[in-house]
């Protein structure tokens, strides 16, 4: 069977088996604190297995999309080594909420694989959770007797807790669990060697193929498990794994979830790729396939994140996204010798391979590819600038090992890997201390973990069973109960507390709009809610103390300065995202926002600069929306197909459920969860300060409204005024500051001439300052000119003849810089390199440059090091 027949087989047995299916939640998390990214099928459901949310079918089954790149589900260094580890893949799953438990879950999955996908019942091994008498936890008897009726009871393997006892994280929903494992071996090996001695050994044939979740207990902050109300189910079954036992081969990457890519790579880079089948290869062909297999799951990943709208970036989830695509970049560079971008041409095999089951990847397909094309242009400039660097250290280095620090300094700030280092050091015949670099590592992540660190006590219930409203839209305030606490302890923010209200007027965070800031009042105290935020479906208002009767009965006031102006820039965007569509045209897409108080920022798709006229048009258009005086047209609970039927713009990367709240302004019609004002004349005034690039084919706007554009005229006027009173109140501004700028312009070329003259005169004064030095004509000096001028006369010295090896200083405002030139045969024969130079040298001024071989400069803050700087220049020619 093909990969895609194997899914849709999959979602069609659990269909008739009562269970609705639901499309794949996006790979990046939007609502969800606790995770970066959709690890695994059930993270969608959480709130369902907290019990805060009700799901729209008690029986669900899905194909999820997951990554795998960061926590203690971290996959990505074994990716490419082994044929069986992903950083995404998909997990199909079949959920029950309460309604079947082990007899059922465990008899569909056998009849799956057994009866409609007909896999050999002798190559199949399940295994049973053993039981864990220090946590009074007991052998799963049940899934036991009911195993024993379809396999042999040597077939039945005890797991212990590490195997076959799954949980959400450290608190929360949890569960004995039972997994089917196939055996993948030949004929002759499974003769030899028992399949049962395998499970769970890391045999690359012998695998995990489906999980199934018996989620019985609930884990306390204190460790210890109580039973849930409710017993549910959680499945998951690798796909990949799946396809390799259905199509009879030993390896993901032999099946055609990975063949087209992998053909597509052969065609770029006209090598060849060999299948797990192929034994004794070269250790050069093994070089190959393992940098193969890393670019086709690594591009997989990446295509699928920036289609679910995370673009790469330096932080967060965006570092994790680059990191993972420059791995890819940089196994291309070393072993398949690839110097031009080119991963970005295997986006259109993916989309055109997926498209059918996940639609975001074909309609993003130009922003993917052209994201994709910008990140490797950019990291493969980084690599020939850290082989650069690299010489550098080479070159200072006197033994054959170099620091840990130099090249953990490489990897942390050029972001240069340590293996290249490694393998271009071993070229050289060096090496690097990997104990140092390590240490160094270790060091970075600790300082890291320390900042993040939290830990999270049990929730506090103060009246049970209660369903949280939110009143928001309606209300500013209202009389609430506490209804549960949770203290929260991190490093960073300090000691906090989460409160959860019976109802609410307090907007969680979301959508882009921040979360609301106000206060709980009672009869005798007020407590202030610095932060409001969403998680599992509870809304979660954070306080630094809590009330001294939690039991009493509170208003809560939600801060009506901040949410008004926070509405407006809602609005506002709304309102620009139409501008945009309308002037720049229908391809522009939301692809991020910021609304709070005081500013709004908008990110949206579109391949090139948004031009200072067409600026001017949004701002008009976004400004007549704002004098048409439009009544907001609000839709709420509406069904969600409704709601597109009437010209709502859904985005891609946000989940939406059944129905839905839709928000109208004219012609501008979104689905949006956030608050808005009642009329747009309540904006008053919008007004554009910043547009530029974020990343390949995705700008930023920022842009104000309300108070702050009547500070932002305000700001101008005073500075119109200080700009004409320093003019001296001339009749017309704009034409006094023209003939400044004209006056400027004949001065600055006055000044060039006088000095190219300075230079000229120099030259025979320095030229007789020239010492001979191990053959080379040297002189290093300060000089009374600017930076340009000690270029000049550089050059004019090196007019004189061969073998000229020039330091120059300069000090204009007390800004030093150093000036090195080296004749062009002495770069050659004597392998000296003015880059080199000024970047030794230049530690001495506390700063740095590069260049050329023949003419480099560096530029630093410290005047006092020329003298130093100057003398140790000499030490280069001895």
């Amino acid at each position: 069977m093909k990969s895609q027949d194997i899914r849709k087989a999959y979602l069609q047995f659990f269909e008739s088996k009562g269970h609705l299916i639901v499309p794949s939640a996006p790979i990046v998390l939007k609502d969800d604190p606790t995770l970066m990214f959709n690890n695994s099928g059930m993270a969608q459901f959480k709130e369902y297995f907290l019990g805060n949310g009700t799901p729209k079918s008690p029986r669900i089954a899905d194909t999820q999309k997951c990554l795998r790149v960061s926590g203690k589900h971290n996959d990505l260094e074994d990716v490419g080594f082994d044929t069986y580890h992903h950083t995404m893949f998909e997990m199909l799953g079949n959920w029950s909420f309460g309604d079947y438990f082990k007899k059922e879950a465990l008899a569909w999955a056998w009849e799956f694989l057994t009866e409609v996908l007909k896999l050999d019942k002798d190559r199949l091994y399940v295994s049973v959770f053993e039981g864990n008498p220090a946590e009074n936890v007991p052998f799963d008897q049940e899934a036991f007797d009911i195993w024993k009726q379809y396999v042999s009871e040597d077939r039945i393997i005890l797991g212990n807790k590490k195997d076959n006892f799954w949980e959400m994280g450290d608190q929360g929903p949890c569960g004995p669990c039972s997994e089917i494992h196939i055996d993948l071996r030949t004929d002759a090996e499974r003769a030899a060697v028992s399949g049962r001695s395998l499970v769970n050994a890391d045999h690359p044939q012998v695998v995990e193929i489906w999980n199934n979740v018996f989620m019985e207990f609930n884990r306390k902050a204190d460790g210890s498990l109580e039973k849930l109300p409710a017993q549910h189910v959680d499945t998951g079954m690798g796909f990949e794994r799946l396809c390799m036992a259905m199509q009879n081969v030993t390896s993901n990457y032999d099946t055609d979830v990975f063949t087209p890519l992998i053909a597509k790579i052969e065609e770029i880079t006209r090598l060849k790729y060999t299948s797990n089948e192929v034994k004794n290869i070269s250790e050069e062909q093994n070089k190959t396939n393992i940098a193969i297999r890393v670019i086709v799951d690594h591009v997989r990943a990446v295509a699928f994140a920036i289609a679910d709208g995370q673009l790469p970036s330096n932080t967060g989830a965006g570092y994790v996204i680059r990191r993972i695509l420059r791995r890819a970049i940089r196994y291309g560079f070393t072993f398949l010798n690839t110097k031009e971008p080119f991963i970005n041409k295997l986006v259109e095999v993916l989309a055109n391979q997926m498209g059918e089951f996940f639609p975001e990847i074909k309609s993003q397909q130009q922003l993917v590819t052209n994201v994709i094309r910008e990140e490797e242009a950019s990291f493969l400039r980084t690599l020939e600038q850290g082989l650069q660097l690299l010489e550098n250290v080479v070159a200072q280095n006197k033994g054959t090992e170099v620091p840990g620090a130099k090249a953990f300094e490489l990897y942390d700030t050029f972001g240069f890997p340590k293996d290249l280092t490694a393998l271009i050091l071993k070229e050289k015949g060096m090496s690097f201390n990997e104990s140092e670099f390590d240490a160094a590592m270790q060091e970075q992540k600790n300082r890291s973990r320390a900042a993040s660190e939290v830990s999270t006590e049990d929730w506090s219930v103060l009246i049970p069973g209660n369903v949280e409203t939110f009143v928001g839209y309606d209300q500013t305030e209202n009389e609430v109960r506490i209804t549960r606490i949770r203290k929260v302890d991190s490093k960073k923010d300090g000691v906090l507390y989460q409160i959860v209200l019976d109802n609410t007027p307090f907007y969680p965070e979301g959508g882009g709009q921040v979360g609301d800031k106000g206060t709980l009042v009672s009869a005798n105290e007020t407590i202030d809610i610095i932060d409001t935020k969403k998680e599992n479906n509870l809304i979660l208002h954070f306080a630094k103390q809590l009330p001294e009767n939690v039991n009493a009965a509170f208003v809560a006031k939600v801060n009506t300065d901040l949410r008004t102006s926070t509405s407006k820039n809602h609005s506002a965007t709304h309102l620009m995202h139409l501008a945009l569509r309308t002037i720049l045209g229908t391809h522009v897409e939301q692809k991020g926002s910021l609304v709070n108080p005081n500013y709004l920022r908008f990110d949206f798709s579109h391949f090139s600069k948004v031009t200072d006229e067409e600026l001017r048009q949004v701002e008009a258009s976004v400004n007549a929306q704002i004098e048409a005086q439009l009544q907001l047209g609000e839709y709420r609970n509406i069904p969600i197909q409704e709601a597109l039927d009437k010209g709502a713009m859904a985005l891609f990367g946000e989940k939406y459920g059944d129905t839905v709240r839709m928000i109208e302004f004219g012609d501008s019609k979104e689905l949006c969860g956030g608050i808005h004002v009642k009329n747009t004349a309540d904006i008053w005034h919008f007004k554009i300060v910043s547009e530029g690039a974020v990343a390949a084919g995705i700008r930023r706007i920022e842009a104000i409204t309300g108070d702050a554009v009547k500070d932002f005229f305000t700001q101008q006027e005073n500075a119109l005024a200080t700009i004409k009173e320093t003019l001296k109140n001339p009749q017309d501004t704009i034409k006094a500051v023209v003939s400044l700028q004209e006056d400027n312009a004949k001065l600055k070329k006055q000044i060039e001439q006088l000095l190219k003259e300075k230079a000229k005169n120099l030259k025979g004064e320095l030229a007789a300052q020239l010492q001979e030095v191990s053959g080379v004509k040297f002189l290093a000096t300060q000089v009374d000119l600017n930076p340009e001028g000690a270029k000049d006369l550089a050059y004019e010295l090196g007019t004189l003849g061969t073998n000229l090896f020039l330091v120059l200083a300069t000090a204009e405002e007390d800004k030093p810089m150093l000036t090195c030139y080296i004749s062009k045969e002495l770069v050659a024969e004597k392998n000296l390199n003015a880059g080199t130079v000024v970047r030794e040298l230049g530690k001495y001024i506390q700063g740095g440059g590069g260049g050329q071989p023949f003419f480099a400069t560096a530029g630093g803050k410290n005047v006092a090091g020329i003298k130093e700087a100057l003398e140790k220049a000499i030490g280069f020619i001895k």
